[in-house]
């Protein structure tokens, strides 16, 4: 087969050439950020999912989709040791410069440019990585008084009085929400709130890990009335085929159905591996139709590729203690395990794997589904543990 014109791109957050099993949460977003801009009611949404289930190629789509509708986005990446008012500073600068070329919204948003100057002049002091640049001077006694929970509930009010003016909604995109830390966070939720009940056009769509619930639950108790978690899985068997087939027939390529059940039985239906394997097996695959054999023949090279790419960059992020005790829970299987299990595994007690686990969770690798348990955040990572760290010399290693 032609690599030229191979359809299948894995990559992080790509987006695939056929975007299945989404339209659903499409629409329902769309509906929400429709009835916002009307001045009526919407949840914020966050979704929720493992690694590799395509959150942060449907978060972008969701974006198109709300500029298409004539809706203004903002769109921010929340990595670890950065805080929230830098990320926001910038990016809501740039949207309101752009609200205030609108004639009736000019006025509400040079206040709001105001409101951002005294913002981020003020909260420098405790977050010394905001940088943004300043277009007006600001106002005494507007989003100045250095506690972010309330300038950040007046700058946004000043951002939704704009968008009111504009005719439009502001929506903030903001993937791996899970690293805000909690004031932060809180902070966050507070002056979301705030718009609410003034009815003023925005609102959050986020991503994160499946631990970004309990997260806000923790920062807010009322978070749970603001926002709707739907949760991101692994693709249906029919929109997992969808997402391998029609590719191909684009390209005049056929796929036996017996490779297409291969592939979904060695994906298990994760939006990122079927984007692997289906790269790989339209490379070995020597004509059309593309059989079995040939999914068969490239899994060692999908497999490679994911070991060298999607899992090792977070297995490099581990200390050699973490390693270990991912290396216990793949003995135990896919998971969720409880945590005792994990302990005995390890030779240890509950207690003294506490920092251990805190930290894996800190760094996105496990969260826990309930009170005691610990599952992975990414999926099949049991088994590249297994294949990094084979036999049992890890027990004995570092002990």
């Amino acid at each position: 087969m032609d690599p030229i014109r191979n359809p299948y791109a894995p990559g992080a957050g790509s987006p695939p050439p056929e975007l299945a099993g989404r339209s659903a949460i499409r629409r329902d977003v769309d509906i929400r950020l429709q009835r916002l801009r009307l001045g009526r009611p919407a949840k914020s949404v966050m979704l929720v999912g493992l690694r590799g289930v395509g959150k942060t190629v449907l978060l972008d789509q969701m974006r198109r989709d709300a500029e298409a509708a004539g809706i203004q986005t903002v769109r921010i990446e929340a990595p670890e040791n950065r805080s929230l008012p830098a990320l926001l500073a910038p990016t809501l600068r740039l949207a309101l410069l752009h609200l205030s070329k609108k004639e009736a919204a000019k006025d509400y948003a040079i206040r709001g440019l105001r409101a951002l100057a005294g913002f981020a002049s003020k909260l420098k002091v405790t977050y010394a990585d905001i940088e943004v640049g300043l277009d007006y001077e600001p106002e005494p006694g507007l989003a100045d008084n250095g506690d972010l929970e309330g300038d950040l509930t007046t700058l946004l009010q000043q951002v939704g009085l704009a968008a009111k003016a504009a005719g439009t909604a502001i929506v903030i995109f903001i993937d791996e929400l899970q690293y805000v830390e909690e004031p932060q966070m809180a902070a966050l939720v507070s002056a979301l709130h705030r718009c609410s009940q003034e009815q003023l056009p925005v609102t959050v769509v986020g991503a994160g890990l499946p631990q970004l619930r309990g997260r806000m639950g923790e920062a807010k108790s009322y978070a749970e009335r603001l926002f709707d978690f739907p949760e991101i899985g692994p693709l249906s068997a029919p929109d997992a085929t969808d997402a391998i087939v029609r590719p191909a027939q684009n390209e005049g390529v056929e796929i036996q159905d017996q490779a297409v059940q291969l592939i979904i039985e060695k994906t298990q239906g994760y939006p990122y591996f079927l984007q692997e394997w289906g790269k790989h097996t339209w490379d070995i695959a020597p004509e059309s139709p593309i059989r079995q054999q040939d999914v068969q023949n490239a899994s060692d090279e999908a497999i490679a590729a994911l070991d060298e790419s999607f899992f090792r960059v977070r297995f490099d992020r581990l200390t050699p203690a973490e390693k270990k005790y991912l290396r216990a829970m793949a003995d135990l299987g896919p998971g969720p395990h409880r945590s005792g299990d994990i302990a005995e595994e390890l030779g240890r007690t509950v207690s003294s794997l506490g920092p251990t686990r805190a930290g894996l969770i800190s760094k996105g690798m496990i969260w826990s589904p309930t009170h005691g348990d610990t599952a992975f955040t990414v999926p099949l990572f049991d088994e590249f543990m297994k294949r990094i760290m084979p036999g049992n010399e890890w027990k004995t290693v570092g002990s």
